[in-house]
């Protein structure tokens, strides 16, 4: 019980956002890599399912089977407005970055994060709403080279927030040498 008390303190200054996800699935996949990388809190929105404390809820079952009890470790929160979230992110002075393949998007490498900042995750099909995209202070894709135009929306994230990480940690890790 320390180590997870500890763990919670220190987390990282990331935020995400998830707007419409449809799939259970996903949210759990979501879950738990936020959980693997730490992330201060994890906001459900939209459509986007969440667990209940009732565990034979038939939303919680699902996001628990791939989630693993990440739903108990991260910490996370529902809102019906995305919108709402990012206004008050963005008053607190967190960055906003929208992952979605724009025509005008960044590669995911090339942006210069600012932290703390929120990550922004839009519907597995029809992707992050244009008015989110507006409000962003940069939008940021993966490249495809395939036939496909896009990764499912938890492979997608997890390479973008593991990407910020390497950047966090080498900017702190440089600032303290």
């Amino acid at each position: 019980m320390i180590e997870v008390t500890i763990f919670i303190m220190h987390r990282h200054p990331i935020y995400i956002i998830c707007n419409n996800i449809r799939s259970l699935y996903n949210v759990g996949a979501i879950f738990r890599t936020s959980d693997a990388a730490n992330i201060k809190k994890l906001y459900l929105c939209g459509i986007t399912g969440f667990p209940k404390d009732d565990p034979n809820w038939f939303q919680t079952k699902r996001i628990e089977k791939t989630a693993l009890g990440a739903t108990k470790t991260v910490q996370w929160e529902y809102h019906r407005s995305a919108k709402r979230i990012v206004c008050s992110l963005k008053r607190k002075g967190i960055k906003i970055y929208v992952l979605e393949n724009t025509l005008h998007a960044m590669r995911y490498t090339d942006c210069d994060y600012s932290f703390p900042c929120a990550l922004v995750l839009g519907h597995e099909t029809k992707g992050v709403d244009n008015k989110l995209i507006k409000m962003a202070d940069e939008v940021i894709k993966i490249p495809m080279y395939g036939t496909k135009t896009s990764l499912n929306v938890e492979v997608a994230y997890a390479i973008a927030v593991y990407n910020i990480l390497d950047l966090l940690r080498n900017n702190f890790s440089s600032r303290n040498c």
